[in-house]
């Protein structure tokens, strides 16, 4: 009688979970979903943005893969990618330095992680006078001007010294917070063990902030492939497409040369090199749970 009694008592909390989920699931649909196989389509099209569409097939995508600046890009967001995982590491050396209890550390925290919260393009605009070779304080600081925004081997480690700046106290915070929920029975059992300075850090802190790197990782991997209002403000993707990444080609295409079609291809394959990154991450995140 009790799972009698019960079966029409689930079924309406099922569909109450429903009813609850509907209203994100349809932001979800209508916000990402939609855009996401919208851009696919467009990517088959040659369109102005104003007259009607051509469909093309396949040539927006040999166009794509015959273009120099397409590699341009796409190197630069490897460079990107190699130097931007930087931030995870030294976020988390900072929120080991600052997770203690000593008087004045909560300003210490606030100086940290004020970057963060600074408009990109402020950022963008203070580390350019940063770099100016005439009267920046770069030049002041090495007693002579070096034009690093002018010089196609300089610009993009430029831009990514810049961006790195509050990506750090974005994963400091990040690692914070895991290590305000870390069980202190774990670390007393590991220090009784004899586990201390390196050893308690890897076998006893690093698991329990597995979940916590997991996201850093994710979100400045995500940071790195997307990066673009820091190229716009400091070098317009210049000099001569030298800085230029995937996400700021397909803003000069579609922008600048009105080829919709042709910017929707490289979105796609902005798309298809972070869904093969957060599919890895997921199963080895699913993988390491189990």
């Amino acid at each position: 009688m009790s799972a009698t009694f019960n079966a029409p008592l689930a079924r309406r909390r099922r569909r109450a979970a429903l009813w609850f989920l509907l209203p994100a699931c349809t932001m979800f649909a209508v916000y990402v979903i939609y855009p996401i196989l919208s851009s696919i389509v467009l990517s088959f099209y040659d369109w102005d943005g104003v007259g009607a569409r051509t469909f093309v097939g396949l040539a927006n995508y040999r166009e794509l893969a015959a273009s120099e600046t397409f590699y341009t890009a796409l190197k630069n967001n490897v460079l990107w990618l190699v130097l931007f995982l930087l931030a995870p590491p030294v976020g988390l050396l900072f929120a080991l330095y600052l997770n203690q209890a000593v008087r004045g550390i909560r300003l210490v925290k606030s100086l940290f992680f004020a970057p963060f919260v600074v408009s990109g393009v402020v950022i963008g605009l203070v580390f350019s006078w940063f770099y100016d070779p005439a009267f920046g304080l770069l030049k002041v600081i090495i007693g002579h001007g070096i034009p690093v925004l002018g010089e196609e081997s300089m610009a993009t480690f430029g831009i990514i010294a810049a961006a790195l700046w509050p990506q750090v106290p974005f994963c400091m915070i990040l690692f914070l917070t895991g290590l305000t929920s870390l069980n202190p029975e774990i670390i007393e059992a590991g220090r009784l063990e004899g586990a201390k300075g390196w050893q308690l850090l890897r076998h006893v802190v690093l698991p329990q902030l597995h979940s916590v790197s997991f996201m850093a990782v994710t979100l400045t991997v995500v940071g790195a492939l997307r990066s673009f209002d820091l190229i716009a403000v400091m070098t317009g993707g210049g000099p001569y497409d030298s800085s230029t990444v995937l996400a700021y080609f397909m803003y000069d295409q579609a922008i600048k040369y009105f080829r919709f079609g042709y910017s929707a291809a490289i979105a796609v394959v902005l798309f298809l090199c972070m869904l093969v990154f957060i599919v890895y991450q997921l199963r080895r995140l699913l993988r390491s749970e189990h």
